[in-house]
């Protein structure tokens, strides 16, 4: 197998002569970074991380649906079900559930942490060679998983699911969401995979980079992205929630937004330094029209205008600066008190050797 690079601009070209008993390599590109694929066994230990959050209606279709997946691996698999501080019946059954299936496993909060915490406390306790974190909707399709373990065997460490259809929801979710990537995209992380949620296969070598990240608040899909590894898209059709309500609200959309942005980026912060720029250009142009005015004699009423015009705009600007700044602070705040992500009030068929 040859595998050749030809640069036109240096006129460099390199050819490489491989022995057809080694391995076959593959090239991957993400974004400016290039990698060479070494397909791999299928994993040993596949791991599935699903947080829960008042879910007793979706929970026995999507028992259903994992069972079904189990039977159909072709390798051992646990699934690490983590209770984000529920408060209907989802923990009664998420406990009997691992009294009778020890391939399940529960992780209980003390309180509610948030999705994307709990999401982190299942990729805490995982041991698989592979993990899948998803949803418990039943909008990631469990099924798609076969289809990222073909990608993972390619020699992909990350394997993202990317929604190429939105069905059963709103224009304004489907707006929003598209939006909120292209934004995201281009003003706060330009590698962020546009149209896709936390449903990803990621490899072990992937996550233990993953986790050496403890930053109180997380954004994980970024963060797996910024990580880097080979990184692949998996095409598929999102479906409608199979039962219940969405737990996010937009005041909560809204949030995650802004602490994906924040947390990211400090172009926040940049956005306030060119609206002082911006100030001072409408403060400018305003004084070249009142003397145009003065000029040519129109009326205008000495001095009112111009000081109210620039208390507001100065008022405005030094309010949104000085509130966006704050809220990086504040942040800061929370970083430096060092505490634990989460606290777990009961773990289920862990062994006593598992990782908090």
């Amino acid at each position: 197998m040859l595998v050749a690079v030809d640069s036109s601009q240096s006129g460099f070209s390199v050819e490489c002569s491989i022995l057809s008993t080694l391995r076959d390599l593959y090239w991957s590109q993400l974004g400016k970074t290039a990698y060479i694929l070494s397909p791999r066994d299928p994993p040993q230990l596949l791991s599935l991380v699903i947080p829960i959050y008042n879910e007793e209606e979706v929970l026995p279709l999507l028992v259903a649906r994992l069972e079904e997946l189990l039977a159909k691996l072709s390798c051992a698999a646990e699934i690490i079900l983590v209770n984000d501080g529920s408060s209907d019946g989802s923990v009664h059954q998420l406990y009997h559930l691992a009294q009778r299936d020890k391939r399940f496993k529960v992780l209980c909060f003390a309180r509610n942490f948030g999705h994307q915490i709990a999401a982190t406390a299942g990729l805490d306790a995982s041991s698989g060679d592979a993990v899948v974190l998803m949803d418990a909707d039943l909008q990631d399709p469990p099924e798609l998983i076969f289809e990222m373990l073909a990608r993972y065997r390619e020699g992909y460490d990350v394997v993202y699911a990317q929604r190429v259809k939105r069905t059963g929801e709103t224009l304004f979710k489907r707006w929003s969401a598209w939006l909120f990537y292209r934004l995201m995209s281009a003003l706060v992380y330009k590698d962020l995979p546009a149209d896709t949620g936390d449903y990803r296969l990621v490899s072990r070598r992937c996550l233990d980079a993953l986790l050496e990240m403890r930053e109180t608040h997380r954004f994980l899909r970024g963060m797996v992205s910024w990580v880097g590894f080979p990184q692949i898209a998996q095409p598929f059709v999102r479906a409608p929630r199979a039962a219940g309500e969405t737990k996010y609200s937009l005041g909560k959309m809204l949030k995650f937004a802004w602490t994906a942005a924040v947390t990211f980026s400090p172009t926040p912060l940049r956005t306030s330094f060119l609206a002082g720029f911006l100030l001072i250009a409408i403060g400018l142009c305003y004084g070249v029209y009142t003397i145009v005015c003065v000029i040519i004699g129109a009326y205008i009423v000495r001095g009112w205008a111009s000081l109210i015009l620039l208390n507001c705009l100065t008022a405005g600007a030094l309010m949104i600066s000085i509130g966006v700044l704050g809220e990086y602070v504040a942040r800061i705040f929370e970083e430096i008190k060092n505490r634990p992500l989460y606290i777990v009030s009961d773990r289920l068929n862990f062994d006593s050797e598992t990782k908090k």
